[in-house]
């Protein structure tokens, strides 16, 4: 009997019915269905990591070791299987079954002691959103290297979804779709001549660079991140507005001051922990003064999904927090706030990751020298998730818009939202 042929028996002690996939094992022999996406198993090593590591983190450090590996579009392959089983009763397998598919196990050389796991595991320490492991959970994710997400992200530098208002216009890039994303926040700030912002965590700085630029703003932007620090300063000094944009290294809990016309905060919530959200949301009402603004651009959970994910947290983004949408509005109404408007994004977001996913694509060769292969395949094992996640409804990503009312209830909000959205005009 050939390796596949004992992979598909051994799978169907715990799937029912035919196999979600077509298995290609490392003898060369294949089983499955001639149309369904085909999973490469290299070696045995494969299928020990499931054992030592059953799930979605088994799953994932198979792939990105290299001793698992899937053709065709990774995205595709992860969805037509993923409906497959979810498709299915689901089974529990009983004592016969188990120790069939142990026997089955032994003789695929499956058995033995647990592989090595790959690098760039995060291994946070410390009492959980403490300064010390929130900067550390930053720094993992985002200090990777400035010339990898230079490799990744378009010419303005945003790591955030984007939008974009003529998806069907061939000439329309994603770096035109993120400065419609970064004017579309500035409008609904009303941002202007000497408007102050607060922008938290501000990445790469393409929202504080550009309402300085294009909209005259005095910009504070706040990033814990030491790489993005130098980079925002020396952008800005570069792009002739360094005297309108403060860059500040600190931790959120650390912001002082406060009279801000205006406040950002474009997927930087998701760091801060269900626990710590209130004081986040108190934080950012002090900030703001009477009739000041506040965005935030936000990934959210679908009620019965739950956002996130074993891989994500251990190789992307460690400590992440989303919740329901309608929860965050209603912890930053607690602190005062009054939210005026909220607008999902969640379409936008599978486009933007899409394009990621086509120039890592592209970039691969350039992306494996300078990060490893490793690395690599974490990043395309992450973003073809998310991209599913997103147009899946297991995540979603929107725009709350919430304003601190006077004491009267004045809030000097518009009444209706026409001015927010500029006539979508062909280049």
């Amino acid at each position: 009997m050939s390796a596949a042929d004992r992979l598909a028996q051994l799978l169907g002690h715990f799937l029912p019915g035919p196999l979600p996939v077509r298995v290609r094992a490392w003898d060369g022999s294949q089983a499955g269905p001639a149309d369904a996406p085909l999973v490469v198993l290299r070696s045995p090593r494969a299928l020990r990591r499931l054992l030592w590591q059953p799930g979605e983190l088994g799953l994932a450090e198979a792939y990105v070791t290299g001793d698992l590996d899937v053709e065709g579009d990774l995205a595709d392959a992860l969805s037509r299987a993923g409906r497959s089983v979810r498709g299915r009763p689901g089974t529990r397998p009983g004592p016969a079954d188990v120790a069939a598919a142990t026997a089955l196990a032994v003789r695929l050389g499956a058995v033995g002691p647990p592989p090595r796991r790959p690098d760039g595991r995060a291994r946070p320490t410390g009492g959980l959103h403490s300064v010390s492991r929130d900067r550390a959970g930053i720094s993992h994710h985002y200090d990777l290297s400035n010339d990898f997400y230079a490799l990744l992200l378009d010419e303005t530098m945003a790591y955030s979804c984007a939008y974009w208002t003529r998806p069907d216009d061939p000439t329309y890039t994603l770096a035109d779709a993120q400065r419609d994303k970064l004017d579309l926040i500035c409008r609904k700030l009303a941002l202007g001549p000497d408007s102050r912002l607060l922008d938290v965590g501000c990445g790469w700085g393409s929202l504080a660079l550009h309402a300085a630029r294009e909209h005259k703003a005095r910009v504070t932007a706040v990033t814990l991140s030491h790489a993005q620090y130098r980079h925002v300063t020396e952008r800005a000094a570069r792009e002739g507005v360094a005297d309108l944009v403060d860059v500040q290294l600190r931790h959120w809990r650390d912001i002082d001051g406060g009279g801000y016309d205006a406040a950002a905060a474009v997927e930087m919530g998701e760091h801060v922990g269900d626990a710590e959200y209130p004081a986040f949301a108190a934080k950012l009402h002090d900030a703001l003064r009477p009739e000041g603004r506040l965005l935030v651009q936000q990934m959210s959970r679908g009620s019965h999904a739950p956002g996130g994910g074993a891989f994500i947290e251990t190789y992307i983004a460690p400590d992440m927090h989303m919740r329901p949408v309608g929860r965050t509005v209603d912890v930053l109404e607690t602190a005062g706030l009054e939210a005026r408007s909220v607008e999902s994004l969640r379409e936008h977001y599978t486009t933007t990751i899409d394009a990621w996913r086509a120039t890592l694509e592209q970039r691969w060769s350039d992306v494996e020298a300078l990060v490893g292969t490793t690395t690599a395949r974490v990043w395309r094992l992450y973003l073809a998730g998310a991209s599913l996640a997103f147009a899946e409804r297991r995540m979603g990503v929107d725009h709350v818009l919430a304003v601190r009312p006077t004491r009267e209830g004045t809030s000097a909000m518009p009444l209706t939202p026409t001015g927010w959205y500029a006539p979508v005009t062909a280049s």
